[in-house]
């Protein structure tokens, strides 16, 4: 009996075609049609049955046997494996004791990696539900077979991916920074980047500038290096720089390390006027910016950056995607002016040769085509409902906020010592952030930062309200 022709691949579809075959039979073997034991067409006749090349067949056949769905006889070609039952999963290891507080920012971050991420509502990031898969999925698929053959075998470019630093080059450009690829660096995450930064140009002893309240990791590498922090009062206006100014002339900073655009744990933005004479004062005492805008996709367009205003002259930009793509992509970037980019390389190539050239095109598919700048748009768009709703919950139960909420987070005073607190919402399974965390000195105080896309269950804010009355 002649064996029936299959249907043929798609051969205009996005999906690769050895993906489409290697799916075909992975189908067929869990609908029992093809039984283990069965063997399948050689390389040969399945590539002519479905007019493909050898490669491709070779290619699909790979897959399947790397889903455990397949085995190679040797000179006797492919065969369907038994499937086994997959082994029960070991339980999860009990915790010796009662979950702790967090106490420091390194213990916030295990929280929350820890945490069911709807009882996080000091999570430093954006729910897993509200990203968006098909768009890192797609991005995947439109890697060209050469492509990725290509950048799987070779280490990479020490600067990054071409392709990737050119749509960062338009991207920059389209918040008014003008960079040219040249001047980009990819990373492991805009937190790699700022390491970078601190081992190449910072050294033991040396000033610097930070914000306070400002990001805990940042303050513990600093500390680490031998740095002496200069905090610098981050109010509902942005930075004092009367008393930026002041610490500039009594210690002669290296450096000011900074998120000026949606700063992390206050959640607002440095206006304009103040942007200029902190530039100013760059000048007058001869110190270098740091400009962290990690969470930049959040922000409204037009917010001024200082790398614009400044022309990457003494500000140096950083940013990454783990915020609006995926934590699991560690792909960040910094722009410099030429005589700094120079030696952050070498430090990129000392500290693990290159980064990921794979991911670094798939976020460049996301950049070229558009559909990280939509995502990121209906990202804001969702923020601005959650953060109404929010606000509304916190006047409900009688709560303020130290300034109006932007973006992710806002800063929120609940009315006593948060630290105080944080361990009995715990109990209860709500993990917060004590706004101690996000200080340099680990100052106690009232106020604590609440993610706006995390915080939105009536439940959290009675109970908020209950412990706050104690």
């Amino acid at each position: 009996m002649p064996t029936a022709t299959p249907a043929p691949l798609q051969r205009d579809a996005s999906q690769p075609l050895a993906e489409q075959l290697a799916q075909r039979f992975a189908q067929r073997i869990r609908e029992r049609l093809l039984l283990p034991g069965a063997r399948l067409p050689s390389v040969r006749d399945c590539a002519r049955q479905y007019a493909v090349s050898p490669h491709t067949v070779v290619a699909a056949y790979d897959q399947l046997q790397a889903a455990g769905l397949l085995e190679a006889r040797r000179q006797r070609g492919f065969f369907v494996r038994e499937q086994r039952a997959a082994p029960a999963r070991p339980a999860r290891a009990t915790q010796a004791g009662p979950r702790q507080a967090p106490v420091d920012a390194t213990a916030l971050i295990r929280g929350m990696l820890e945490a069911d991420a709807a009882r996080a509502t000091g999570l430093g990031t954006l729910p897993t539900e509200w990203l968006d898969p098909a768009l890192l999925q797609s991005a995947l698929r439109r890697l060209r077979e050469a492509d990725e053959v290509a950048l799987q075998l070779g280490y990479g470019d020490p600067s990054g991916d071409l392709r990737l630093r050119d749509a960062l080059a338009q991207r920059l450009g389209d918040l008014g920074v003008r960079a040219e690829p040249a001047q980009i660096l990819t990373t492991h995450g805009a937190t790699h980047a700022l390491d970078l930064i601190i081992r190449t140009q910072l050294q033991a002893g040396d000033a610097v500038l930070v914000d306070d309240p400002g990001w805990g990791i940042l303050y513990a590498r600093l500390a680490q290096a031998g740095i002496k922090l200069l905090s610098v009062p981050r109010g509902a206006g942005g930075p004092d720089l009367e008393v930026l100014a002041t610490l500039a002339a009594r210690h002669q900073p290296r450096a000011y390390l900074t998120v000026s655009v949606l700063h992390n744990p206050t959640g607002h933005s440095l206006n304009l006027a103040d942007a200029h004479r902190l530039l100013r004062l760059a000048d007058e005492h001869d110190f270098f910016i740091v400009e962290d805008d990690s969470y930049g996709f959040l922000a409204p367009e037009h917010s001024p950056r200082l790398a614009a205003l400044d022309g990457l002259r003494r500000v140096t930009y950083v940013s990454g995607f783990s915020k609006v793509l995926t934590p699991a992509w560690r792909v960040g970037y910094l722009a410099a002016a030429p005589e700094r980019l120079s030696a952050l390389t070498d430090t990129k190539l000392l500290d693990g040769l290159t980064s990921s050239p794979v991911l670094e095109r798939a976020v460049a598919l996301c950049l070229e085509q558009g559909g990280l700048r939509r995502h990121a748009q209906r990202l804001r768009e969702r923020l601005a409902g959650a953060r109404q709703q929010v606000l509304a919950l916190a006047a409900a139960h009688g709560f303020r906020w130290a300034s109006p909420p932007e973006g992710l987070f806002g800063w929120l005073d609940a009315g006593v010592d948060t630290e105080r607190i944080a361990q009995p919402l715990l109990d209860q399974g709500w993990l917060i952030a004590p706004g101690a965390l996000f200080s340099p000195t680990r100052r106690p105080g009232s106020l604590m930062r609440v993610n706006l896309a995390t915080s939105r269950d009536p439940a959290f804010w009675r109970a908020l309200r209950r412990a706050a009355q104690g």
